[in-house]
């Protein structure tokens, strides 16, 4: 774009794209750029506090750790994972030495070859979360239900071995 005497303007170079200058460009990309590290090390990544959760630091890991919710009551452990889109079939769920493991995979499938994506924000692939259960905790009897694309992991703790809190005392060095 030229300015009246003659220069250009080169805060707005033309382009051959009405409407779209180099800055707009860079802005998308930095758009970009950021969701992509938000994806990765999870929103507002470089003011992160570093006791942060792992999974919550990096959830873009594959497809994504899925959201999970964690409840104890004095009878059992209740695990409850969001897995939108996702069948039964697609679960891995599996206890072994003491640790709960949940894997799956979330495959992206078009419709025919000429289906051409403009824009895919949700998440595709393997994903992998494991959880260390409490010696109080009764694996032989856990027991799992899926609906509506959430998994609810019932883990019942055998009778007996509630283990009583402890004040711990601490001291002025």
């Amino acid at each position: 774009m030229a300015t009246d005497k003659g220069k250009t303007d080169l805060a707005r170079p033309e382009t051959s794209v009405p409407g779209l200058h180099l800055g707009d460009r860079f802005h998308r990309l930095r758009e970009e750029m950021d969701r992509f590290a938000n994806d990765m090390f999870g929103g507002n990544w470089l003011t992160r506090s570093p006791f942060a959760d792992t999974a919550e630091l990096m959830p873009g890991f594959g497809a994504g750790a899925p959201s999970i919710d964690v409840h104890e009551s004095d009878t059992a452990i209740t695990i409850t994972a969001e897995l939108p889109g996702m069948d039964e079939g697609d679960i891995d769920l599996t206890v072994k030495n003491g640790v709960l493991s949940l894997k799956g995979e979330k495959r992206y499938e078009t419709k025919d070859d000429k289906d051409e994506a403009r824009v895919i924000e949700r998440r595709y692939g393997s994903f992998q979360r494991s959880f260390s259960l409490p010696d109080s905790v009764d694996d032989e009897k856990a027991d799992a239900k899926f609906d509506k694309g959430v998994l609810t992991v019932t883990l019942p703790k055998r009778p007996g071995t509630e283990v009583p809190e402890r004040k711990i005392g601490i001291t002025k060095v």
